[in-house]
This record gives C-alpha cells, structure tokens and sequence, in this order.
C-alpha cells in the first residue's frame, strides 16, 4: 500500500518548559551495534561512542566477526558431549575481548543474548539453530555463561551485566527455532507430509510448544542460582505476537516463575504498531500480575513496506538496489532519520523500558555506512540523538502533530540538569511541510539560539530559525522529512 503524503502549509508543534514531564530515557537509546575484533579501525569505536547509546546487545554478533568464537552458545559450549559444569569444557576469551571493548572502550552496558545467531537457512543446511535436545543441559551452558561474566568463574569476570535473553525470535521458525522432519519429538506430522502447507503448519505448532517448555527451563535455572541479581527473559519474537507471549506467560504462572522482561522486535514504517504493541504488552503481562515484567524492543529499524520488502532488499538487482539505497525513503536515509528520532520521541510517553536500534556492523544494510565508508543519514541521526541524551536530562511537557497514516512530528523538550541549557528535538517524519512553528512558554526573550539541522540535502548543519514572542519560527529547504535541534542558553 502507497502512503499518501499529508499537506500542512505550516507544522505548528509547542513546548511548555514551565511543566516538568519527568526525565529523558536512555534506556530508549541502545543499540545492536557492537565493536568488532577483527577489521575495526579506531574510528568504528568513536564512531560507537560518538552515539551516546548506553548498552549494548550481542544478538549476531557472531556474524560480524568473522572465523572468531563469540557470543553464541555454541561458540563458548562447542562440544555438546563435555561436562557442562566443567570450567574446561568452555571457550571463553574471544567473546571476553569483546565484551571488554564494548564495556571499556565504548563505554556500554551489556544486554546479553543467550542461544544463537540467525542462520538464513532457506536452502537447508540447518545447523546451530535445530531445537536443543536436552534443555536441562543447555540451561546449564547459561549459567554458567551468567557465572563467568558476572562471579568470576572459570577466569571469569565481576561484570554485574544485569539483562540476560533466552534465545531469539523462536517464531522465526526457518531460521532461529528448527525442527527437522525426523526429530522424534515432531509428534503431530500430518499422515501426508507432502502436504507442505500441513507439515509447515504442524512444525510451527510443535516448535512452539517445545520452545515455551525451554525458555520455562532456562528461566527457572537462571533465577534458581541468581535471583534477582540479573533479569531474565525474553525471547526477542520477530514481532508482537500477543497469543505465543499468553502460551509463555501461562507456562511461566504455572511454573511458579516470572520473567523479569518480555522482549520483541518491530521493523516498521509506522510507530504506531510499535506503541499499540507496547500498550498490549503491558495488559496481557499485568493480567497475570507480572506487574514488575520489563518491556523491551530490542530490534527495531525503519523498513518502509509501502516501497520495499526483504525480497528487495536483499536483491542483487540494480533497479532493486536502487530502489532501496537512493533517495529519501531509501533505507537508511532521511525518512528512515527522521523515522528513527521521532520513534524514540514517542517510546517516551509508553510503558516499554528499553529499545535498541538494530544494526550490528558498522557497513551494510544494518550499519550506518556504505561499502565505501560514506555515512548514511542515519548515523547523523544516531549522533543528534546521542548528543541530545547526554546535554539534556530533565524532561518538559511538548506536543507534536497526531499521526496520520505514517507521517507524524514529535517534539522532546528538555534542559540541562544545572538547568542553564534548553533545548528542543523536533523530527518530522513525512508529514510534507515547508515550515515548522513551536509555541514555546518558559524561555527568556533574550534567549541565545542555536539550531542544528539534519535533512535530505545537509548533514548537521547550521539552521537559520527565528525565536520572538514566544514563537520559534523554522523554514525548511523542503518539503521532505527533516529533523533539528534548537537550543537556548
């Protein structure tokens, strides 16, 4: 479906410093993207740091390092017939290197993702993402995960990293959870497995019960040797499926265990979805009294559906290419910018707890750069983000424009926490307008201005806008997505 673009002749948003709205989150601005061993200049750590996002998660971290042994569990576990209670039967130092870079140098909390990288398997090939064959024993290979990193075992660490996943995307069921035709646990075949639409169905079925069996196992292993010394939970679905968290969730109450968070991923056009899920998420957990249960998206990227889709992206087709890499809407640029500021805007005024960013290498569809280093405007938008977490901490009450269909403008409004410094980030997303105005209450007429501006044709720049009687004036290039941040002094 084609979005069709909302005429505004003037955006009028407004800001009220005079009523405090609670503090800025950081918790909302966290990232995929990670340090790398091999092949990482000193300046994709700057890079990193240059973000301001405050943790880290390790899901497919395995993949953007190359012949190295991280993060997954078949990785730090390698031979599954070795005693899991045995220090030596573990493979600890890659992922440690890594971790510490990502700790040290960057300066990041650590989300950990406990299970395996994706394996787009659409071909066959299944390997590190068939369904374990005793839970029990892989429970075991987590913690002692958990004990090396966070109680010094086996040469470990005294890291205290508080969030722990069991798995990822289990619902993916081709590439993350794989039960294969003649695993004995695939119980409820179909009499005709050339039925394909029938086998699908029915492995889907037994993947998810056989996976909401693992990740009660997991959790309660977890919490029965670390309490609430860490979180636990998970298990990062592709998206929000509100009846496979009601199977966890049920199995859980039923276990006499609680996950400290759920977890999902959203990519989207749209934040709508992505706040009507949080709001979900928030019911169906209460309405088994997991009151305290954290909500955490923890893959979430712009993927503009009305133009693309993942056949597309992935496409080796020049017009497919350009379809997705050139031009406002492409995946990484001003839309997707703007996209990304006004969405962490409005994760804000929600129940979740986290977000990160998805993007684990540096180049690529999922980094912030080209296979020349040329840098998408997202990582402009990364940075504006960043410095704006970092200089602003008090939050005060701002109103944007309601969405319609996907174009929306959000304001966050906010001041140092000396209070000397103000500032306002405005990211209009589609909304087609050649200018933005913003009633603003509580600043000083006299007020120094300064407004950095990122948009189709320039990347952080200085922006020429008006402030008299209370009334910021902002005249665009264009009409396309923009994003700016005002600051008085």
């Amino acid at each position: 479906m084609i979005a069709t673009a909302i005429t505004f002749a003037v955006l009028t948003l407004s800001a009220d410093f005079t009523a405090p709205n609670g503090e800025i989150r950081r918790d909302l601005h966290c990232s995929g993207f990670g340090p790398q061993i091999c092949s990482c200049p000193w300046e994709y750590i700057e890079n990193l740091k240059s973000f301001g996002m405050k943790a880290s998660r390790t899901h497919d971290w395995a993949l953007i390092n190359p012949n190295e042994r991280v993060c997954d569990n078949h990785m730090v576990f390698p031979l599954d017939h070795l005693d899991p209670k045995d220090p030596k039967s573990y493979y600890f130092k890659a992922t440690d290197f890594l971790l510490k870079r990502t700790i040290q140098e960057c300066g990041h909390e650590v989300f950990y993702r406990l299970g395996t990288s994706i394996e787009h398997a659409y071909y066959g090939g299944r390997f590190n993402i068939n369904i374990p064959k005793d839970f029990d024993r892989v429970a075991e290979n987590f913690a002692a995960t958990v004990r090396h990193y966070n109680r010094g075992w086996a040469e470990g660490f005294n890291w205290n990293i508080k969030y722990w996943e069991i798995w990822n995307e289990p619902d993916g069921v081709g590439n993350m959870w794989w039960l294969p035709d003649d695993d004995p646990r695939f119980t409820n075949k179909p009499a005709n497995m050339k039925d394909q639409k029938a086998v699908e169905a029915a492995r889907e079925k037994r993947c998810r019960e056989l996976f909401v069996e693992f990740y009660v196992t997991c959790l309660k292993r977890l919490k029965s040797e670390f309490g609430d010394s860490i979180k636990v939970g998970g298990p990062a679905m592709c998206g929000w499926k509100g009846d496979y968290f009601k199977d966890i969730l049920t199995a859980c109450k039923q276990a006499g265990v609680a996950p400290d968070f759920i977890s999902w991923h959203h990519y989207m056009e749209d934040s709508d979805c992505a706040v009507n899920a949080i709001r979900q998420a928030r019911e169906l957990c209460d309405s088994f009294g997991f009151t305290k249960c954290e909500l955490i998206i923890n893959e979430w990227h712009y993927f503009s559906f009305s133009d693309y889709d993942w056949n597309i992206l992935r496409s080796p087709k020049p017009e497919a290419i350009r379809k997705c890499w050139t031009g406002p809407r492409s995946h990484n640029g001003i839309d997707s910018s703007a996209f990304f500021l006004s969405t962490v805007s409005r994760f804000h005024d929600t129940a979740l707890t986290q977000s990160y960013y998805y993007g684990c290498s540096n180049i690529g569809s999922w980094g912030y750069m080209d296979s020349l280093k040329q840098k998408y405007k997202i990582f402009y938008a990364l940075q504006l983000m960043g410095k704006f977490m970092k200089t602003y901490k008090n939050r005060f009450v701002a109103k944007g424009v309601d969405p319609k269909g996907p174009s929306i403008a959000t304001i966050l409004a906010a001041k140092s926490a000396d209070g000397k410094k103000s500032a306002l980030l405005i990211a209009d997303y589609r909304v087609r307008t050649k200018e933005i105005t913003v009633d603003v209450k509580g600043i000083p007429a006299d007020a120094k201005v300064k407004a950095t501006v990122l948009d189709y044709t320039q990347d952080l720049a200085s922006a020429q806008v008006i402030f008299k009687d209370g009334k910021l004036t902002i005249p665009k290039t264009d009409e396309e997505s923009a994003a700016y941040l005002v600051e008085f002094e």
